[in-house]
């Protein structure tokens, strides 16, 4: 009866130190160790690849967000600021009222089939915005020139990116409201378009939100 009892004891014991020393290695050493490496190697990424502006961080260059003017009595949806460039729709599976910087809440496509009745009106209707609010004097846009990320969400929902395509056909209408040479938009553009991943993997691309912090930069020293 005794020998059982201290071989019960004895294994109890040997459980809880090889709970402890487990929970020390995998739940405080490890994790240390690679915050450590990932704060020394990659700091910027592992900090969420924060985008700042005027010594204050203001997004992430990974997740897009939305340039709108507040919302006026009895609106629902806010009218896009013009001033700045636009971000790609963001229709994902779930929206906020809390944080209105980043409208969606969970990253992900709407899972609307492309004969989706939804989805079409929904892609009629932002070909119809993109138009109208990039038609300037001397600058008219057709529906064929609207390119396909202008008028649909990405995957994510989140795209923090458009096409070249996209943000050339915003050039004219943002140079306008800003009072500024079309062909200083135009460069501003070209400036922040970077090229393929390793020269093959995905397509040409502009962010938004450094775009239009570079924009924010050139109009303040006007």
């Amino acid at each position: 009866m005794n020998n059982s009892v201290t071989n019960t004891a004895r294994l109890l014991g040997a459980g809880l130190r090889a709970l402890l020393v487990l929970t020390l290695v995998t739940g405080v050493i490890y994790p240390l160790v690679v915050t450590g490496i990932a704060q020394g190697l990659f700091g910027d990424k592992a900090n969420g690849s924060e985008i700042k502006a005027d010594g204050r961080v203001v997004g992430s260059s990974l997740i897009g967000q939305s340039y709108n003017l507040p919302l006026k009595k009895g609106q629902e949806t806010p009218d896009a600021d013009l001033r700045w460039f636009q971000g790609r729709p963001a229709d994902g599976l779930g929206g906020n009222s809390v944080n209105t910087r980043y409208k969606l809440v969970l990253s992900g496509a709407t899972n609307l089939s492309a004969d989706s009745k939804v989805l079409l009106k929904q892609v009629e209707d932002a070909k119809a915005a993109v138009v109208k609010d990039n038609s300037v004097p001397g600058y008219r846009v057709k529906p064929s020139d609207v390119p396909a990320d202008a008028v649909t969400s990405s995957g994510s929902g989140l795209d923090p990116a458009i096409s070249p395509a996209y943000a050339g056909l915003q050039v004219h209408r943002v140079a306008a409201r800003n009072g500024l040479p079309t062909a200083q938009v135009e460069k501003l553009v070209r400036d922040h378009t970077e090229g393929r991943t390793l020269g093959f993997i995905g397509e040409p691309r502009v962010n938004v939100l450094e775009l239009n912090i570079a924009l924010m930069d050139f109009v303040a020293k006007r």
